[in-house]
């Protein structure tokens, strides 16, 4: 059994595993994990909640004797299942919740097989200091360029368009699986806030810090995920390009970007009535006439010039600095490809 210690999110890769075994319960695997690691659980979580018991309540002895029971029985089935057509030369790198006994046991029973067993020393809890570390204690090292705008105008697919022309980008809407406003929910739910760290900060590490970074601008939060400290104080200090488009070509972008929500008309006259709190009743039942009629253009329009628009202006008027103002005449595949190519050539 090889130990390894991390120095930072990038030696993990370094290590030259083939496979990242979590072996910790799926609630906790789900709530955050190494990004491409498998979960074989040694411990369900209605198990993992017994042994504690019996720990608490009983003696650690004999909860330590039924874990291993456990632990044994549930490493056999990995052997017989997802493990049972490794060739002799597979190497993985195990580890559990701090590097103790749940992953010491894994690995020397896959180390006994006589595979190159790597055992991570520290487990999750090491890897997920360095994340905070990246994320919560220094300053981002990154030069970073913002995407902005009023709702509708197309960053996101812009950030995509610079993607596709070679320029270096960070997509944290997809990260967080959102589209960053009261509408922005997907079909796919939102990773936890350190499930979202963990792809932001594997996401930041596998950028060149001395390239130029296009980051759509959000605010502080995307749904219900908080972007880290670090990356959210150099996107309000980074110059940006602040786009602008006519209010009717906003309105036809939207209506096809948001087209989960236009298929579901009761699902966003629900979203509408959160809109209660801002807006008139009959401003908000006109809204949702709209939505029943299939009004989309027109809908789209009066949500962003009498909500959207507002709040968009008053936040601008708080940034740190003043934008380089692009205005597009249309939001057409075509045009969007083209500013790309335009700012890739200007700005790297």
């Amino acid at each position: 059994m090889i130990r390894q210690s991390l120095t930072s999110i990038s030696s993990i890769a370094a290590i030259g595993a083939d496979m990242i075994i979590d072996v910790r319960s799926p609630s906790e695997f789900a709530e955050d994990h190494i990004p491409g690691a498998v979960n074989l659980p040694v411990l369900s979580d209605a198990e993992r909640a017994e042994v504690g018991t019996i720990y608490v309540q009983d003696s650690a002895f004999r909860a330590r004797k039924v874990g291993a029971a456990l632990v044994a029985a549930n490493a056999a089935q990995h052997l017989q299942g997802e493990l049972a057509e490794m060739k002799g030369d597979w190497q993985p790198l195990v580890y559990c919740w701090r590097g103790g006994q749940r992953s010491g046991a894994f690995a020397t029973i896959l180390d006994q097989v006589g595979w190159r067993v790597h055992f991570l020393e520290g487990g999750y809890r090491s890897y997920r200091r360095h994340v905070s570390a990246a994320l919560y204690n220094a300053p981002l090292q990154h030069r970073i360029m913002l995407l902005d705008g009023g709702t509708g105008t197309a960053k996101t697919a812009l950030l995509q368009h610079l993607n596709d022309v070679g320029a270096q980008t960070l997509d944290l809407e997809g990260l967080a699986a959102h589209r960053g406003s009261l509408f922005g929910a997907t079909t796919i739910d939102q990773p936890s806030q350190k499930m979202f760290e963990s792809r932001l900060a594997s996401s930041l590490e596998a950028l060149d810090p001395a390239r130029l970074t296009w980051v759509e601008g959000e605010s502080s939060k995307i749904g219900a995920r908080i972007i880290p400290p670090a990356l959210w104080e150099s996107m309000r200090a980074a110059p940006r390009i602040e786009i602008s488009a006519p209010l009717s070509a906003r309105a036809a972008f939207l209506a096809k970007a948001y087209s989960d929500l236009t298929d579901n008309a009761t699902a966003l006259i629900r979203k509408i009535e959160h809109l209660r709190a801002y807006h008139s009743s009959a401003t908000i039942g006109e809204w949702q006439m709209l939505a029943r009629s299939g009004d989309w253009q027109t809908l789209a329009e009066q949500l962003m010039s009498q909500h959207y628009d507002p709040r968009y202006l008053k936040s601008q008027a708080r940034a740190e600095q003043k934008p380089h103002l692009l205005s597009l005449k249309d939001l057409d595949t075509d045009t969007l490809a083209e500013t790309a190519r335009d700012l890739h050539a200007r700005f790297n």
